[in-house]
Formats: structure tokens, C-alpha cells, sequence
């Protein structure tokens, strides 16, 4: 392999990431070879869940992932920059600021709207293809809502109450479908009636969603109108002006939320770039004195192997690119970008090492859309679904994405912002889970499950667990005829002899004692017996009664569980197994002393964690990891499961409630997530310290 190459990826999409991660895996341990990702900003956006930062259903850190987070410790560099023009022949990448020289580049900067021009269109829409974008319309919608409540004019309140939205596809009736939720919830909060709101889906051809299943498509028809949308099609939008959606029918809509998804483009960068274009490019002449058609859509022309059709070491990723595949142009899909990336960085792998290049196959698992947190439907390889498990089935798909670019933590980000953190239902399993309990109503259970598990430690010292002079105090957890470590055979069987024989000597001495008891004990019996009989009679009479009536309520109440029993049997199956398996098999052959002083120092520890409200959370799970222990053993009764559940209580950060964890906690965090481990290796706690 050739030394010191330089790999450069502009763009941080799908795309990008996709090539990025793939480079950095395959070269993880080559100190002479760079990779550089430049992008605007220090966050990966998730362009698919944009409308739900729009439409207020989740906090908008929902759809940022920092690429210190995806790239952690790896050898893939991220620099904050806008690059303007790249020299090709020199191969070199410019910005306003430095130039980046590279020898093999990814173009992965994505794409913008297309207005088609429609005029008006842009000047007076909001769009959604940013981040910045999802942000504007969010505080527009909220601020739009108050501004109405207060306006008495009913027409001008009528345009502000009227929200529509150009474009059928996915991204428009996703958007529509959060406007339709997040509706309710600002009507329910300004007292304004929800029949006074106008939700519009204007779409130009015969129906939505023209790349679903008419089924599919019908049912997302059926679900918006019982919801009060509007859909609008066959009706072309020839026109806008501030306040009025214009349409080709002569007809207008007011309103003072006109949000437009009818169309994407490349962007205006790659449209720059002096390469190849696909069709109608600016290159291409139209017949006649015409000056040359612009390409609509700014797309590079590639090859199969994802290069460019000019320069081999150039390659166009994601909206970047124009390839046809079985006669028809790829889609601007998130999947799309994702396989041209791969393939495009497995290709300069090959280039380096001299390997034969990989030829780009498609291969789409479906698609699915959402219309609101509570309802969608999907095709996904040849499987139908809709409501509830479409709407899994689009989660499922989300975190498999989330997981393979940035680990478990990103996933469990997810989950706390699309279920635990939600607010107003607004999620297909409504309102389970979303609520919290406050840490300070923990206080009395966390002093208290601390409090006995110091109690704990403080009877095994009493019982000698620390004497170890006495021999173990632990050999009872262990199955007969199993020796702990530190205690010889030997020394094992002498005890036995020496106890035997003690045995018989007390035996004998105890029979002469009983004979000389017995005889004096009769005498004494027949006296006592006289002078009871005359008492039992006269209580009998009386406990007869009782017994009639105890035995009248038994038959009605009786105990129907013992909590005093042990949950497990200690001779039963499973408490055999977890013993015969871990303790014998595992602890056996740990010292004594050294085990019964770390079920001590344990119990104290967790104890006084709890107390202190230091590292709850670790208390609290190794709590219940003893716990569990305990029961599985056959020590533990129905009386002291509380413990588990108390534990469980305590994971959700009671220790901040009057306990140090309100500063050690912040200070570990950040300590922890700036360790080369945790970035390595996606253990976050939260998020990247750097």
C-alpha cells in the first residue's frame, strides 16, 4: 500500500458518515493515512426526523448527533468549515479561510429545495431541509398560535389558523401529520377550538405518497381526514404571495404558514463544481441560439463504481450524484446514501491497496412514513404494516441506524426522546413511560434501603464473619461435602472426628441426667395434673365456642400466602442449580475470609452510598444484582423482595435529591466521557465530553 494518503469527505449526511465510518474501520491501525470530514456544523443531522423538531413532538437535540460522539477516538478528523470551490486538477478543496489537499475526495454535501420556479414559492414559504429550517418553523407555529388568540379580526384570525402544506410525499404528509397532534395540544393550551384550525396537504398529482402501495396509500388518505386534513390534489400550485397560496385552478388558499416539500434539488455547490452533470446539464446545449438548459436537479454524473465521470478520484455520494439503475435515476433516499457511501469508500480501499473496485447494487429494504407519533404505515422487504407495529417497525429501523454510528448510548438517547421524555401522548404507546418521579419523593426509600443494608453488614460482623479464627461463617451457601478455599480437607475431617466423639461423651451423660429429671418431674405432674382438670373442663366449654366460630370464619378466610417462606426453596430446583453452578462451581474457590469480607464491604457499601446518595445508580444495581443472588440461593423470602423493587425505584438518579451525586455525578460524567475508552467504545454517559 502506498504511504501518506489523504482522504477528504465534504459533508457530514448519510453519505458522508457512511464513508467516513467504513475508512476509519478499515484503517483504524495505519498511522500514515489521514481521513477529514468538513462540515458547517459539529453535528450529524437525522434529515428523516426534521418534522418532529417542527412540530414540537421532541426536543430538537433529538436529531443531532455530534460527530465526536460518532467518531470518538477513531482517526477520522472533523473540522468546522464551509469549503466554496475545489481544484480538481490540483487536488485541492478551498474555503474562505485555508485550502485541504487530499488525494481521494467524497462529495457528500447533500441537496436543497426545488421551488421549480414557481414564483413566489420561495420568497414566501418556509421549507424543511435544515435543521435551522425545523427550528424556524417550530417557533412560528407556537408563536403563530398565541398571535391568534389575541387577533379578533375572524378573517385575519382564520389565515393565521391556516396551515398549508405543498407537497404529498413523505416529507409533507409527515410534517401535516405533526401539525395535526401538535394542533390539538395548542388548541387545548390557548382555548381556541380545534375546528377553527385549517390543516391543507396540497398536492399537484393524483395522489399521495405515489412511491407507496395504493393500500398503503388509501389508509394514510383515511387516517388525515378522520384527523380534519385536507387533501388537496390534483391541484397544481402555480404561484405565492405573502399570505396566499395561489393554485392553477384560479383558486387561493390564505394563509400565514405556507410550508413547502414538493420538491429537492442538488445543491447549489455541486451544481458549482466543474464536473459532469447528469441530464441537461449546464453543459449541454439546447438546439438553436437557446442558452444551455441548468440541470434541475444538480446532480454529478458516476460511474458504477460511485467516481466521478471526470476524475477517478473523486467520488459523488448521496444527492450528489446522478446514477440510472434499471432505467431509472436513484432516489434521494437516506438508504441511497448510505449504500453509495459504502460503496464509494470501498472503492478507494481498493484503489489504495490495489484491489479490484466494487460495482454499485441497490438494495432497498422499503419504505415507511409517519403521520404523527401515534400512526404509520410501511413496506418493508415485501412486509405490509400500519399502525402500531409500522410505527415500531420505523423506530426498529431508526435505532439500527443509531447503534451502528454511534453505539448503545445514542440508541438509549432516542428512547428517552421519543418515549420517557415525550409530553401530550405523542407517542404510538401514548403517555406509559413518559412520567417521572421526583427524586426528593425517593429520599425516605433511599435512606432506608441504605439504612438496612448497613444493618446487614453490621450482623455478619456480629455473626464473625471477620473472625476468621472461627472458621467460616459462609459454608452453609455452599452444597454439603463442598469445601471453601482456605479451609484444608484435612483440617475439615479432624473437626468431623473430633465433633463425633464429642458427641457420644455429652450423649451418655445426658441419659443419666434425664433418667434423675424423669423421675422427679412425675411426682410433680400428677400434682398438677389433679388440680388443671377441674380448669380444663371449664375452659373447654368456653374454647368450644371459639373453635365453632374460628372454624366457621376458616372456611371463608384463610392464609393464602406465607411471605415468611422462602421464594426459592433452598433444595429445590433452581436454587440447587444457581448454587451447584455459581457457588460451587465459581465462589467455592474464592478464599473464605476474602469472600465473606466482600459480602461484607459490599453490604456497607451499598449501604452507605445509599445514605450518602454517592453513585446511586451503582448502588442501586449492584443492590439488586445481591438481591437477586440472595433469592436465586433460596436465603431470600417474600418479605424481603421489596428490596429488588426498591432498588429498580432508585435507578432513575435519587442521589441527586439531597446527596452528592448533585456534584460528583456531573464531574464524573465529564471526566469519563472525555477518557479514550469511552469514545473508543461509544460508553458515553450522555454525551461526548470533547
Amino acid at each position: 500500500m502506498e504511504n501518506g494518503k489523504n482522504i477528504l469527505i465534504i459533508g457530514g449526511g448519510y453519505g458522508g458518515i457512511a464513508a467516513a465510518k467504513t475508512l476509519a474501520k478499515n484503517y483504524r491501525h495505519t498511522k500514515d493515512l489521514t481521513i477529514t470530514l468538513i462540515d458547517r456544523h459539529p453535528f450529524h443531522t437525522l434529515m428523516t426526523e426534521l418534522h418532529e423538531v417542527a412540530g414540537h413532538r421532541v426536543e430538537p437535540d433529538s436529531v443531532r448527533v455530534p460527530y465526536a460522539k460518532i467518531f470518538g477516538a477513531s482517526k477520522v478528523k472533523v473540522v468546522l468549515d464551509t469549503i466554496s470551490s475545489v481544484d480538481f486538477e490540483k487536488k485541492e478543496a478551498h474555503s474562505a479561510a485555508r485550502s485541504y489537499n487530499y488525494d481521494y475526495l467524497v462529495l457528500g454535501s447533500g441537496a436543497e429545495p426545488e421551488f421549480f420556479g414557481i414564483p413566489g414559492v420561495k420568497e414566501n414559504s418556509f421549507t424543511l431541509w435544515s435543521f435551522d429550517d425545523a427550528m424556524k418553523l417550530r417557533y412560528h407555529i407556537d408563536d403563530i398560535f398565541e398571535k391568534a388568540l389575541a387577533e379578533q379580526d375572524r378573517s385575519k384570525r382564520q389565515k393565521m389558523l391556516t396551515f398549508v402544506v405543498a407537497g404529498g410525499g413523505f416529507t409533507g404528509i409527515e410534517m401535516a401529520g405533526e401539525l395535526i397532534e401538535w394542533r390539538d395540544t395548542m388548541c387545548d393550551k390557548w382555548l381556541i377550538a380545534k375546528n377553527e384550525v385549517r390543516i391543507a396537504i396540497v398536492e399537484a398529482l393524483p395522489n399521495i405518497l405515489p412511491m407507496l402501495e395504493e393500500d398503503l396509500r388509501d389508509k394514510v388518505a383515511w387516517y388525515m381526514k378522520q384527523h380534519g386534513a385536507e387533501l388537496l390534489v390534483n391541484s397544481p400550485i402555480v404561484g405565492a404571495e405573502p399570505g396566499v397560496v395561489k393554485l392553477k385552478d384560479g383558486s387561493n388558499l390564505e394563509t400565514s404558514t405556507f410550508i413547502w416539500t414538493a420538491g429537492v434539488s442538488g445543491c447549489v455547490f455541486a451544481e458549482s463544481l466543474d464536473l459532469a452533470k447528469g441530464p441537461f446539464g449546464r453543459n449541454t446545449q439546447t438546439s438553436g441560439d437557446a442558452p444551455p438548459k441548468r440541470n434541475r436537479k444538480g446532480r454529478l454524473l458516476v460511474t458504477d463504481e460511485m467516481r466521478s465521470a471526470d476524475f477517478p478520484n473523486v467520488f459523488p455520494v448521496g444527492d450528489n450524484l446522478w446514477f440510472v439503475e434499471n432505467e431509472q435515476p436513484l432516489p434521494q433516499i437516506v438508504e441511497t446514501a448510505i449504500q453509495t457511501g459504502e460503496t464509494a469508500a470501498c472503492n478507494i480501499i481498493a484503489a489504495i491497496e490495489g484491489k479490484e473496485a466494487k460495482k454499485f447494487k441497490s438494495n432497498y429494504h422499503g419504505f415507511m412514513v409517519s403521520v404523527g407519533g401515534k400512526y404509520a404505515v410501511s413496506n418493508a422487504m415485501g412486509i405490509k404494516l400500519s399502525g402500531f407495529f409500522a410505527m415500531a417497525m420505523k423506530h426498529i429501523v431508526n435505532l439500527h441506524y443509531l447503534i451502528g454510528i454511534a453505539g448503545f448510548n445514542q440508541c438509549w438517547e432516542y428512547i428517552k426522546h421519543e418515549f420517557l421524555d415525550i409530553e401530550h401522548h405523542r407517542s404510538f404507546i401514548r403517555g406509559f413511560g413518559s412520567y417521572r418521579t421526583r427524586g426528593y419523593w425517593l429520599l425516605p426509600l433511599r435512606l432506608w434501603l441504605g439504612l438496612m443494608w448497613v444493618f446487614e453488614g453490621i450482623n455478619k460482623i456480629g455473626e464473625g464473619w471477620l473472625s476468621w479464627g472461627q472458621g467460616s461463617k459462609s459454608g452453609w451457601m455452599f452444597s454439603p461435602g463442598v469445601v471453601q478455599a482456605g479451609i484444608s480437607r484435612s483440617g475439615a475431617d479432624t473437626v468431623s472426628a473430633a465433633s463425633d466423639t464429642a458427641v457420644e461423651t455429652v450423649s451418655a451423660a445426658t441419659d443419666t441426667a434425664v433418667e434423675a429429671i424423669s423421675a422427679a418431674t412425675d411426682t410433680v405432674i400428677e400434682a398438677v395434673s389433679a388440680a388443671t382438670d377441674t380448669a380444663v373442663e371449664a375452659v373447654s366449654a368456653a374454647t368450644d365456642v371459639v373453635d365453632t366460630v374460628a372454624s366457621a370464619a376458616g372456611s371463608v378466610f384463610h392464609t393464602i400466602w406465607d411471605f415468611t417462606k422462602p421464594i426459592f426453596n433452598f433444595n429445590g430446583v433452581i436454587a440447587t442449580w444457581f448454587r451447584t453452578t455459581f457457588m460451587d462451581g465459581m465462589a467455592a474457590y474464592i478464599p473464605f475470609q476474602g469472600f465473606q469480607l466482600m459480602v461484607v464491604l459490599v453490604e456497607m457499601a451499598i449501604g452507605c452510598a445509599m445514605i450518602g446518595g454517592l453513585f446511586t445508580w451503582w448502588a442501586a444495581a449492584v443492590s439488586i444484582v445481591m438481591c437477586l443472588v440472595f433469592t436465586l440461593s433460596g436465603m431470600f423470602a417474600w418479605n424481603q423482595v421489596w428490596f429488588i423493587f426498591a432498588g429498580f425505584l432508585l435507578l432513575g438518579g435519587a442521589g441527586r435529591a439531597f446527596g452528592l451525586d448533585c456534584w460528583v455525578v456531573p464531574l464524573f460524567k465529564k471526566w469519563w466521557n472525555g477518557t479514550k475508552l469511552a469514545r473508543r467504545h461509544y460508553w458515553y454517559l450522555d454525551g461526548p465530553s470533547k
